[in-house]
């Protein structure tokens, strides 16, 4: 599991490790400057109807988090994660879903490392599809900070994800008893 200090859209210090343990969390990281519909807001709709199963199942409302985390703290302060997040996330009942960021680059770059998430500066920085190449990746972690699946871009099916989820959530019912 990927550490470090990052800040909430309310501009909160905390420890990523602190935000991904404790209930199943889905993880995505994107940027908020992102146009390409195959990446980014393809991630972020996921999470989207994710937390929309999430209002109809008190297992999921209760037991699942959603972290979308950006990986171009320059662009993306909390202001701007608090922004996204409002127009991103639906009102209303469902799971908790977290929009974070982190103070620099610095910060962020060992969280990548630790996830294998690579992320690489475009040389035309004005291309209209946003100025980053990365490879779209959702984190399935469990209660206890381990990650138990990673989807790629054609994985990053809400229906698998939620099947899986639901298993990770029995599994936790039944070591509990």
């Amino acid at each position: 599991m990927g550490d470090g200090d990052v800040l909430t859209a309310e501009g909160k210090k905390a420890r990523l490790r602190d935000l991904v343990t404790g209930q199943v969390t889905i993880l995505s990281f994107i940027y908020t400057r992102c146009a390409d519909p195959r990446a980014c807001p393809m991630a972020t709709g996921a999470l989207y109807d994710i937390h929309e199963a999430s209002k109809a199942d008190a297992d999921l409302t209760t037991g699942l988090r959603l972290v979308t985390f950006s990986f171009d703290s320059e662009h993306d302060t909390p202001a701007v994660m608090a922004q996204y997040g409002g127009f991103v996330r639906p009102g209303g009942k469902g799971s908790e879903w977290l929009f974070l960021t982190t103070r620099s680059a610095r910060e962020l770059q060992p969280i990548l490392t630790a996830y294998g998430q690579r992320v690489d500066r475009k040389k035309n920085p004005l291309d209209p599809l946003g100025p980053f190449y990365h490879v779209v990746r959702g984190y399935l972690i469990d209660a206890k900070g381990m990650v138990r699946n990673i989807y790629s871009y054609g994985m990053l099916d809400p229906r698998m994800v939620l099947a899986d989820v639901r298993t990770l959530l029995m599994e936790q019912r039944l070591a509990g008893k």
